[in-house]
């Protein structure tokens, strides 16, 4: 499963769209802002009584985000013993080289900018997922308490 967090619905379906062409066919939960991203990964709020214990393969964070900036669900996710392994793709028009630093600094797993056009952003989606969705090994939950 992928978590998209991502509020600019235009951008939402280019990102499905592309994972579609791809044959990307893990399920895709969507988070329209920080907040609800972090309800859905912790099981609270609307996703109140959600098991916690099912998490995205691989999450894709926007960094301008309503409610909770994606910076502030990176640092949520890195400091949450369940969650801070979790692989973490910033996924962002932002070109700002601070976003960068500050992405990285707090445990993103790698930072794409989104390319304008679609068969440039369908192939860095096509990329993503080959090596995040089957090529990376992530630890096990048992593994990830050493």
């Amino acid at each position: 499963m992928i978590l998209l967090v991502e509020d600019n619905e235009d951008d939402e379906v280019l990102t499905l769209r592309a994972l579609r062409k791809n044959n990307i066919a893990n399920d895709v939960v969507v988070a329209r802002d920080g907040e609800e991203a972090l309800d859905y990964l912790f099981g609270t709020g609307a996703h109140a009584g959600r098991d916690a214990s099912i998490v995205p393969q691989i999450i894709l964070l926007d960094l301008n985000l309503p409610r909770l900036s994606g910076l502030d669900v990176l640092r949520r996710i890195r400091a949450d013993e369940r969650t801070k392994l979790l692989p973490v793709v910033v996924l962002t028009s932002s070109k700002e080289d601070e976003d960068i630093v500050n992405s990285y600094s707090l445990g993103a797993n790698s930072y794409v900018r989104k390319p304008v056009d679609f068969a440039q952003f369908s192939e860095a989606v096509k990329t993503l997922g080959l090596f995040w969705l089957l090529l990376n090994e992530v630890p096990s939950p048992r593994r990830s308490t050493m």
